[in-house]
């Protein structure tokens, strides 16, 4: 069985941002408050014109320019999202049609915010398996939809946006560039972070969230590290949901990657659930931060209270 690798990354987020002075116009907040407890400063916000498919579309090309692939080129489409409005036809086939692909197999994964890991390993399961050549692997959320724009505990998290990754088969005797996810879930915490109800509305259990995420996850997280054959000293960059910088920061330091570059795109991005991390990561490889072939630490975490991560080589 072949390996796979991630060959190319983009992302794309809506021309509207939405500050926290803005939010202090709209609830009762202020700029002082927002970043002293989340550490978020600013946030996009999509249209109502700019449905989550039309976000993932946008990343998703950007991809495919990077990596030097054209639409035909891809066999399977895996769209990770938990806010997608129709159910049929799902959000990786109106993306599909929207590139103007001839017909892969598209299907939709809702992980919520460990999407993007969880559709990543399944691409790369998919490689592995001789199911797909090249997949096209989407996290796109448009959390506007689904807030509570009266409450302030919620909306002053949330943002919208859509990361995109092309992952193809290694070349054969070559190290594969996706490592082996390490994946699972808190059941009975289930309901710690939700979106639902007619119309869906996005709430969570904050506190809970927190110390679940700052005392569990660093041992899963090093836990894939070392499924990948390294440390977490090895790592040239950690990559987290990007659920609040008071969860990001602390949860980068347990996890022991003490020579990495820690994603901090919370800031000026908000919490965009399945978009988080390949929004964060291509803006990292953008950035230059990293280097081609470097270790980077993916680890998604959040609704289902499920998490998910691997890692893999920077494309």
């Amino acid at each position: 069985m072949s390996g796979s690798r991630i060959t190319a990354l983009g992302h794309y987020q809506p021309a509207r941002v939405l500050t926290n002075e803005d939010l202090a116009g709209m609830v009762d907040t202020s700029d002082a408050w927002i970043t002293s407890r989340v550490g978020i400063r600013t946030r996009h916000i999509a249209g109502s014109d700019e449905p989550v498919d039309e976000l993932a579309a946008h990343a998703a090309a950007k991809a495919l320019a990077a990596a030097g692939r054209t639409p035909d080129e891809i066999d399977l489409v895996l769209v990770a999202t938990s806010t997608a409005i129709d159910r049929s036809p799902n959000t990786a086939a109106r993306v599909a049609a929207r590139l103007g692909m001839p017909g892969p197999a598209v299907m939709d994964i809702n992980v919520v915010c460990a999407g993007f890991t969880h559709a990543l390993a399944t691409a790369d399961h998919a490689v592995r398996a001789g199911g797909a050549h090249r997949v096209l692997v989407v996290g796109a959320d448009k959390m506007s939809d689904v807030t509570d724009w009266t409450d302030r505990t919620t909306c002053v998290l949330v943002g919208d946006g859509a990361g995109a990754a092309v992952v193809e088969a290694a070349a054969p005797g070559t190290e594969s560039g996706v490592g082996p996810v390490l994946w699972g879930s808190v059941p009975e915490m289930g309901n710690a972070v939700r979106i639902e109800g007619t119309p869906p509305r996005f709430a969570q259990e904050g506190q809970s969230v927190y110390r679940w995420a700052t005392t569990r996850l660093p041992e899963f997280a090093r836990r894939a590290c070392e499924k990948a054959g390294l440390t977490p000293a090895d790592l040239a960059a950690v990559v987290l949901h990007q659920a609040n910088l008071r969860i990001v920061e602390p949860l980068a330091r347990r996890i022991g990657a003490v020579n990495a570059v820690v994603a901090r795109d919370v800031v000026d991005s908000g919490n965009t659930s399945a978009a988080s991390i390949p929004l964060a990561f291509s803006k990292v490889v953008e950035q230059g931060a990293v280097s081609a072939g470097d270790p980077v630490l993916l680890f998604g975490f959040g609704g289902n209270l499920s998490y998910a991560g691997q890692v893999v080589r920077c494309p």
